[in-house]
């Protein structure tokens, strides 16, 4: 929603209806498309239905709006993986859960393939942007302890060796999730990324649960989770 000057003056550059979720949302999907670089403020302005001096007074700068998306996308991913990775399905069923629900994402229907924004955006900035840098690290952990904390369930649970690394486990779950993001936004299909998905949580989940795994591929997502 577009301020006439003389309403902002008298609001400091808020709009009447302005919601920070709704904004956010807006602002992410204009930087999932261009990057940080590539997007400029009057394709911000426009995303969010907001002027400049309006987004100012939200958010501070272009910088700190994306900051902002950032933030916003990595606590949703987690709270996404959570509900994916509930206690009362089976292991195998729970990651393909979390990769098709990623994969609802990043190959949005209709859409053009856009990849995961955190990977997609901010891995380039990281180089010359500390505070990007430190959120494209603490987000990636995030995903790590929440695939961890599964996989120790599986093991107190009986599905996994309790002898097996957890934590290395984690990292191998979230390093196929990486490549779902990567590969999906190069144009590789549903299907095939399905597939790969599968055999990572084979891997993951040993062979004694490889049928588990090809089940849990085979019946698919019913209702994605939101990220």
């Amino acid at each position: 929603m577009r301020d006439s000057t003389k309403n902002e003056k008298r609001a400091r550059g808020r709009p009447r209806a302005y919601d920070a979720d709704d904004a956010l949302s807006n602002a992410t999907d204009a930087f999932w498309l261009g990057g940080f670089s590539g997007t400029s403020l009057d394709a911000l302005s426009d995303a969010t239905g907001m002027n400049r001096p309006s987004l100012y007074a939200a958010f501070g700068d272009k910088h700190a709006l994306y900051l902002g998306t950032l933030d916003r996308y990595v606590e949703a991913g987690v709270h996404g993986m959570q509900l994916a990775l509930r206690d009362d399905i089976p292991l195998a069923q729970a990651l393909q859960r979390v990769y098709d629900a990623a994969l609802a994402l990043y190959l949005p229907a209709g859409g053009e393939p856009r990849g995961c924004f955190l990977i997609g955006t901010a891995v380039v900035e990281s180089k010359v942007d500390e505070a990007v840098r430190t959120r494209l690290a603490q987000g990636l952990k995030s995903f790590d302890r929440e695939f961890e904390k599964r996989i120790r369930r599986a093991q107190t649970d009986g599905e996994l060796a309790e002898d097996a690394d957890a934590a290395v486990l984690a990292r191998v779950a979230s390093a196929i999730l990486h490549s779902l993001a990567l590969r999906s936004r190069a144009g590789d299909s549903r299907a095939s990324l399905r597939a790969t998905a599968a055999q990572g949580i084979a891997l993951i989940c040993g062979a004694r649960n490889d049928d588990a795994a090809k089940d849990a591929s085979s019946k698919g997502a019913r209702k994605p989770i939101k990220k």
